[in-house]
Formats: C-alpha cells, structure tokens, sequence
C-alpha cells in the first residue's frame, strides 16, 4: 500500500549493469509488490533472483503493452501493489511503460515513480560537452532518408544531442554525423556504462572514426554530440553577454 493507505502501481529504474546501483527504496517497493509487471520476464528473473526476490511475473513489452496495461490496472484497482521495470534503467526511456502510465491515470491511479539509472543519465553526466539544456532523440530510424533526415535536424541544434544505437550500425552512424553533421562535431560514445567493459571515447568525430576503425563494437551505446552550430550559438551568447 502506498502512503494513503491504497495499492500502488511502481514505475521503477533498475541497474543497467552494476547490480550496486539498485537504490534502497527500489529494493523496498519490490519486496512490498504483489506482482512485478517486466518487460522482459526471463531477464528480469535473472536480477529479482540475484536480489532475492520471488515474485510472480507479467509480461509487459512494447508489442502487448496496450492489452496488458489493462491487466495490470486492474489489479492495482482491485487492491494488488504492482511493480513495473524494464530490462535496465528507467521505463519510458527508449522502453515501454508510457501507455501504462497514461492507463494508470485515466483510471485515476498516480504512478509512485521511483528513480534511479539510466544510459541517458550517464551519459549526460560522462560526456564531458556542455549540457546545461541537451536533447534526447532516442533511435536513429534505420531506413536511408529518414535517418538522413533525423541527422540533420540534429546538424541545427543549439545543444548536445544524446542518442542511442545498435553495436551493428555505430560505425556507420559514426561515418554519417561525420558526412551530415561536419568533421568538427564533438562526439562522445559511451559504451557498457557501469558495465565490466564500460568505454567512454571523446574527441571531433573524425577522431573517433579513425581511433576505431578496425573496432569490433558489442554492447549499448549512447551518441552524445556537440554540433558545429550549437558551438556558435555557444560564442554568439558570450559575445552578447560581454556586450551588455
């Protein structure tokens, strides 16, 4: 039951790889759930188990979300606590969890959101670019013109852009914010964040490209770029700034 005394539906963050990053109250509102709603069972009964905890398990991916979503609020209105977690980091972040929120309060249920990891957050923080105000553009789409389309929308940013990618297409995403965005782009690739093998790579995007060319890229990645046009807006407000 949540503070008011009436079951809960939890969205919560869990590791994206370092289990130590599970938060304390996370651990608490999963043991206090009668059910744990997961986008993928079988991944998220590998860390429910290494945290000790049995709960049983609903199904709740980006292909059944909207029949599902209708499940879980009945259980929650029919008195269960439900937890809700993706394979890793926070629900609604490139995950599913959106349409079951947007279910939860049409049926007058307040999500308990309960925060903590995720790659896009790491990133922020590991990027080392400016990121007083950043964008987030999720995926590339994979088709040919409407990737190239999405590049140059980000090409006229006045601000970082964090994005994220397959292992299979960094190499060619790498050569494209090269071709569409300009050589002189700032580029940070962060790799296996809190992960064994966790990488972070910064530099102008040509440097990247030749620093790992012959590199064999396995794991999730997030794109952090710093466009030629953000670093003139960046000197177009000093130079205000010094005038006033």
């Amino acid at each position: 039951m949540n503070e008011n005394g009436k079951a809960f539906l939890a969205i919560i963050a869990t590791p994206i790889g370092n289990l130590g990053d599970i938060t304390m109250r996370a651990l608490e509102t999963l043991r206090n759930s009668h059910v744990i709603a997961a986008e993928d069972t079988r991944h998220s009964l590998q860390l429910l188990n290494s945290l000790n905890i049995k709960k049983p398990l609903i199904s709740c991916r980006s292909f059944n979300e909207e029949k599902e979503s209708d499940r879980i609020i009945r259980k929650v209105l029919d008195g269960e606590n439900v937890s809700y977690i993706c394979d890793a980091g926070t629900p609604c972040i490139s995950d599913p969890g959106s349409k079951l929120i947007s279910k939860a309060l049409a049926n007058g249920i307040e999500p308990v959101f309960v925060p903590g990891v995720s790659a896009l957050t790491f990133a922020v923080s590991a990027c080392s670019l400016p990121v007083a105000k950043f964008a987030f553009y999720g995926f590339p789409p994979v088709k040919s013109g409407r990737r190239r389309k999405f590049l140059e929308k980000i090409k006229d940013e006045d601000k970082t852009v964090f994005l994220y990618e397959s292992p299979h297409r960094i190499s060619k995403l790498l050569s494209e914010i090269s071709e569409t965005i300009g050589a002189d782009a700032d580029v940070a690739v962060i790799r296996e964040a809190t992960k064994i093998h966790e990488e972070c790579l910064r530099g102008k995007i040509s440097e990247i490209i030749y620093n790992t060319k012959d590199k064999n890229w396995k794991g999730e990645i997030v794109v952090a770029i710093y466009p030629p046009s953000a670093k003139n807006q960046e000197k177009d407000d000093e130079d205000e700034k010094d005038r006033l």
